[in-house]
């Protein structure tokens, strides 16, 4: 609730102070909208409103980081803002990208495990664009948990193929050094002997021949900016 919005709320039972005092609000809060003290908004001298450190929490942008943020090294982000999965430390094989996967973890970057639904949705997703041969448990599980956080989260990759997946689940997508795809694209196997196109697989099951990765439709990617 705004402090406008509280303000004519009070108004409307009868109170007629510009800015109210935390009594005022408390009693206001019981008796009429049943709220308990711990709940009232509250506001500084310039009539800002207050926030506790996890509704401030909430208001916050994450990032979700996969491996390449570790690897690249260039990512200037606080590192208390930033949110992984477990599977991202076994994609780290340098002593480099240990340690800033290290140093991140001590400056705050949260480690999470992401959620079984959550999985399942990005599963059936890359299913439909074609993209789940190219995706690793670790790629999974990242897309995962930006899902989680897709109101209030940004994933930082510079996999095409996850990327791919995740504007088409409506997740916000920042690239960390390369430059990020244009559209949105639904792929299809197709024979390079015969020329007929399948779902998936790598042989085509009429001649034999190589099944070859190719386009089916594409979109440009909606802007979240």
């Amino acid at each position: 609730m705004s402090k406008t919005d509280f303000v004519l709320s009070m108004r409307n039972f009868g109170y007629t102070t510009e800015l109210p005092t935390v009594e005022q609000s408390t009693v206001f809060l019981r008796q009429n909208l049943g709220c308990r003290a711990a709940t009232l908004p509250r506001w500084d001298p310039d009539g800002n409103q207050l926030y506790t450190k996890r509704e401030k929490r909430r208001k916050m942008t994450y990032y979700i980081a996969d491996s390449a943020v570790f690897i690249m090294g260039n990512c200037d982000l606080d590192s208390s803002l930033i949110i992984t999965v477990p599977s991202v430390a076994d994609e780290l094989k340098s002593k480099d990208s240990e340690l800033r996967f290290d140093l991140a973890k001590e400056g705050g970057l949260r480690v999470e495990w992401p959620e079984p639904e959550m999985v399942k949705e990005v599963r059936k997703m890359a299913e439909h664009t074609r993209d789940s041969e190219e995706l690793s448990k670790t790629d999974l599980e990242i897309l995962a948990k930006a899902l989680e956080y897709r109101d209030r989260g940004i994933l930082l990759t510079d996999d095409y193929a996850v990327q791919n997946v995740a504007v088409q689940l409506g997740i916000q997508v920042k690239p960390i050094a390369q430059k990020k795809i244009k559209d949105i694209i639904i792929w299809q196997k197709q024979c390079i002997g015969c020329k007929k196109t399948f779902d998936k697989g790598d042989v085509c099951p009429i001649c034999g021949s190589p099944l070859k990765k190719k386009r089916k439709k594409s979109r440009k990617e909606k802007s979240y900016s």
